[in-house]
This record gives C-alpha cells, sequence and structure tokens, in this order.
C-alpha cells in the first residue's frame, strides 16, 4: 500500500467452516491479519487475469536447465534470444557440474511474444527443465 492511501472497509459472510480455514491459513502462512492475506489473494488474481489478454504488457522470469555440450544447443538459444521480440532484461546463469547449466532471464514484453519466445527455448534439444513464471506487478 502506498502511504496515505485511503483504505475502505467492507465486510463479507462466510460459513463458519469456510471462516476456519481461512483463519488457518492465515495463521500457518504468517500473515498479520485476515485482510493482508485476502488482499494478496486479490493481487494474485488480478495478476493471474492480467495474463490473460495476450497482447498485454508482462514480466516474467523463465527459469531453464540445459546440457550445454548438446550439439548446436548454445547456438540456437542465443539466436533466438538475439531474434525475439521479447526484452531480455537480465540473465543469472551458474554451472551445477561438468555438464548442466541452470540459467534465469528476467523477460518483459507482451504476453504472446513472452509464451512464444518460453516455449521455443523449452522445445530445444538438451533443455531439459523449462519454467515460465508470471510475474505481475499490481498497478495498486
Amino acid at each position: 500500500m502506498k502511504m496515505n492511501e485511503e483504505i475502505l472497509r467492507y465486510s463479507i459472510s462466510l460459513p463458519a467452516p469456510l471462516l476456519k480455514e481461512l483463519d488457518d491459513l492465515v495463521k500457518a502462512q504468517n500473515y498479520a491479519s485476515r485482510s493482508e492475506f485476502t488482499r494478496d489473494i486479490i493481487r494474485e488474481y488480478l495478476g493471474r487475469k492480467s495474463w490473460s489478454d495476450s497482447s498485454s504488457e508482462a514480466t516474467a522470469v523463465l527459469v531453464i536447465s540445459y546440457d550445454h555440450h548438446e550439439g548446436e544447443l548454445l547456438m540456437r538459444k542465443m539466436r533466438l534470444e538475439h531474434d525475439s521480440k521479447v526484452e531480455i532484461i537480465c540473465t543469472n546463469h551458474i554451472h551445477i557440474d561438468h555438464h548442466n547449466c541452470l540459467e534465469t532471464l528476467m523477460l518483459r514484453g507482451v504476453v504472446r511474444d513472452i509464451e512464444e519466445f518460453s516455449a521455443n527455448i523449452k522445445g530445444l534439444k538438451g533443455v531439459k527443465f523449462s519454467q515460465l513464471v508470471r510475474a505481475s506487478v499490481p498497478k495498486f
């Protein structure tokens, strides 16, 4: 929340078992209050919803692991990165062992372009794991 942001109160009615589940989650996840937990749920939902518009701007993190000794993998990967419509903001690369690398790519661009880029990387021979983390930056 922003400083001096007006906070409005509202109330909801829940069946007792559902309220107990809510309270258990609030406690288990160390939230300060039901309100904090509920705000996070709403932000998460709105973030997921923002990814449903394939033409909207988005930010994501692509996590991949691969065998860097696999044929032309590095050249094909680099070609995809350079030809992509997606802006690669930052990368982080670590060597797991002699053959395996783990890499994160922070991405910004249009949802459809990010998802296409992710699918193209995932499809490369030698990529052992690929997961796109769809981030959202709430405007509230």
